[in-house]
């Protein structure tokens, strides 16, 4: 095609001047009589589409391209304790379209299906939103699929497809909350991640303090030998950690920003300080600490382990790198090699350190350290406390769920996805 079409431009300068001083005088003028007479049945002849040398490659010539509307796909959800898995349905949901759009389920719909939300619908919102696929986010949403709220979607919000993961979402009546979709030909699946839900954090959280007065802000904790912690069931891959990264580093001159932490639970806090951060500097780099530190720190291990910690902060559209198990302490050869040029540190702290020694001395000494103001005072810990201060409905909603997750693994088949 490519050789017909420059053969094609190479001819055009039979027009455009290249061989056009040919046509004076007697010889061009008879030359043009017999085109004419070709081509048009001028002077009686026959006639016959213009330049028969140019047929073959009419029909390659390029056309403009009509403009067409974005894909819009939508997916719904509670979102309640929002983990890396919430984060990949969405990714997934996003290659399968131009333009994501996200339903929040709303309290009350959450309470009459599953049981009482831990986040609010701010936190909660705050998030989704804070997710880097997330283009569009549409709050207290109906948890099931109805057919007035489809039709929403479609006329009022563009909605092209309806996404959901391949696990089972049922109302309490046993019917499919995406029947409706299904039929109408709009629905879409994904693969749900391994390895994590809402209520196997949940889980964690009430195995881990036993008891409502072992968890306090600052040291009532009960210690480590006490504890009874549940192992996470996610198989960590580079590939995984490669679709969250943005692949992209700083460009020449950049003012690289960097800020540290456990991400434990991650939680609207996370997302605000990250915000904070983030709009300092044009790269912002998130040292995420490894579980031991973080044990000898607080006194107690993190509920999410490492690589589900760095996939959440990974997810967050603030955040442009992570460093994995970075030390506590902040040192010259760090700032040296990611070239930091501002570190910061927000004013909501969680648990005390056993150390004396100041990891932020030396950029504080370098004069490139700042405190910033924590938007949120929300913790790991405060979140944790919700669930241990209304144990007993909580207990009751884990059994309910757990049946339902421990019957979508029994039945479980593979499923192609991304």
């Amino acid at each position: 095609m490519m050789m017909g079409l420059l053969a094609f431009e190479n001819n055009q300068g039979l027009w455009n001047g290249g061989y056009y001083s040919q046509f004076f005088g007697i010889g061009g003028v008879m030359v043009t009589v017999a085109i004419l007479w070709l081509s048009t049945g001028y002077f009686g002849g026959i006639g016959a589409p213009f330049a028969p040398y140019f047929w073959p490659y009419l029909g390659q010539v390029p056309k403009k391209k009509e403009r067409q509307r974005p894909v819009r796909v939508y997916m719904d959800g509670c979102f309640d304790l929002m983990h890396y898995g919430h984060a990949n349905a969405l990714r997934q949901a996003k290659l399968l379209g131009d333009q994501l759009v996200v339903g929040v389920v709303s309290d009350e719909e959450i309470v009459a299906n599953k049981g009482p939300p831990v986040l609010s619908m701010e936190e909660r919102l705050t998030l989704v939103s804070g997710l880097k696929w997330v283009d569009e986010v549409i709050p207290n949403a109906p948890y099931e699929i109805t057919e007035e709220f489809m039709n929403t979607l479609f006329s009022k919000y563009n909605i092209d497809y309806i996404i959901h993961g391949d696990d089972p979402c049922l109302l309490p009546d046993g019917t499919d909350a995406y029947a409706l979709a299904k039929k109408a030909g709009r629905y879409k699946q994904i693969r749900r991640t391994e390895g994590v839900s809402s209520t196997d954090i949940v889980g964690r959280i009430l195995q881990t303090f036993k008891h409502k007065e072992g968890v306090s802000e600052n040291a009532g904790v009960e210690s480590c030998d006490q504890m009874k912690t549940q192992l996470s069931n996610f198989l960590p891959t580079s590939r995984r950690i490669m679709q969250f990264s943005n692949g992209q580093a700083p460009s020449p001159g950049a003012r690289v920003v960097y800020i540290d932490g456990a991400f434990d639970l991650f939680h609207a806090g996370h997302v605000e300080i990250l915000r904070s951060a983030r709009q300092l500097g044009d790269f912002l780099l998130v040292g995420v600490h490894d579980d031991q530190s973080i044990r000898e720190k607080r006194g107690y291990p993190p509920i999410m382990h490492l690589h589900e910690r760095t996939l959440g902060v990974l997810a967050c559209r603030y955040v442009d790198e992570v460093i994995i198990g970075a030390p506590l302490e902040v040192s010259r050869d760090m700032i040296t090699t990611f070239n930091i040029s501002l570190v910061v540190h927000g004013t909501v702290v969680e648990g005390g350190s056993a150390s004396e020694v100041d990891p932020y001395a030396l950029p504080k000494s370098m004069g490139i350290f700042q405190v910033v103001t924590s938007p949120k005072t929300i913790t790991s810990v405060s979140v944790a406390t919700r669930i241990i201060d209304n144990h007993e409905a909580y207990k009751k909603r884990n059994l309910k769920k757990k049946a339902s997750e421990d019957k979508y693994y029994t039945q479980k088949k593979f499923v192609y996805g991304d």
